[in-house]
């Protein structure tokens, strides 16, 4: 996997699903822009990100540390993802969208990206199978925005990203690097207002079960296995809604975390070509 940023040159490297693409060089569409430093100031969902808020204590402990968004010193394999962060338009995500009126309730989850034995890899975890809604289902860490997490239009998702991740499977936030948000999408059955909030895990920390009544399992899953086509369905549930599913680490990812990973994996350039027909049916308690 190659990782050094070189300058004026066009050059071949891996890329996460597996494949040789060609790695263009500078300039305004081929790469990200202020590769050595801060994004320009913008709110969440907004082409740029923000550049500095006040966020959570990178450990949990207060509100006063400040959260950055920047893509200085990623690797290479992720300047896809924060180019296409940078310039992704709601509509280009989801057509669920959040209503005009602003109803709904603000959360925020933490897309989170590492890399593990197997290359560049996705952190996720799964729902317990008790819990009275989306039971058993895998999703990226997050929640609802708390009142300390602060304007739910600039500081409260990336508080609040961070926060959950923490409090749902006890990684250490000093370790994440934040370098992009997404445009806010909406999920009608619950009326959640979502900020995916995009991050790299620099330093990586043990991971686990923190609270057993809400989740079953905290696991990554590689990129490689997320672009496999051999992985890849169509999940369709009984009221007709259909959307893309993948089949990773004994789970079925499917719904609102599978159509951002979708998205991600398009939008980057990482997709490859895949059996849409094949189909996964769901039952009425998914």
């Amino acid at each position: 996997m190659t990782h050094a940023h070189t300058q004026g040159t066009t050059h071949v490297r891996n890329d996460p699903a597996g494949e040789q693409r060609p790695k263009q060089g500078p300039g305004r569409e081929q790469g990200p822009t202020s590769r050595g430093g801060p994004e320009q100031p913008g709110g969440p969902g907004q082409s740029g990100g923000p550049d500095q808020f006040r966020g959570p204590e990178q450990g949990g402990r207060g509100r006063e540390q400040p959260v950055l968004v920047t893509t200085e010193g990623l690797p290479a394999w992720l300047d896809p993802v924060a180019r296409a962060a940078r310039g992704l338009r709601p509509q280009q995500l989801s057509r669920f969208l959040p209503p005009e009126s602003g109803a709904g309730r603000q959360s925020a989850v933490l897309v989170l990206f590492g890399e593990g034995a197997r290359g560049p890899e996705l952190l996720l975890m799964e729902r317990s199978g008790t819990l009275r809604s989306h039971a058993g289902q895998p999703s990226f860490p997050g929640g609802a925005l708390d009142p300390e997490d602060g304007d739910q239009a600039t500081t409260g998702p990336l508080r609040a990203a961070l926060r959950e991740a923490e409090e749902e499977t006890g990684l250490d936030p000093r370790g994440v690097q934040v370098f992009g948000v997404l445009p806010r999408l909406y999920i009608p059955v619950s009326s959640f207002i979502v900020t995916p909030v995009l991050g790299w895990w620099r330093a990586p920390s043990p991971v686990g079960v923190v609270d057993p009544a809400e989740t079953a399992r905290v696991f990554t899953v590689p990129v490689a296995d997320l672009t496999d086509p051999a992985n890849r369905a169509t999940a369709v549930h009984p009221s007709g809604h259909s959307g893309p599913a993948f089949l990773v680490e004994s789970a079925l990812v499917w719904g609102f975390t599978a159509g951002v990973i979708d998205r991600i994996v398009h939008y980057a350039g990482w997709e490859r070509p895949w059996d849409r027909a094949r189909q996964v049916p769901l039952d009425w308690r998914a």
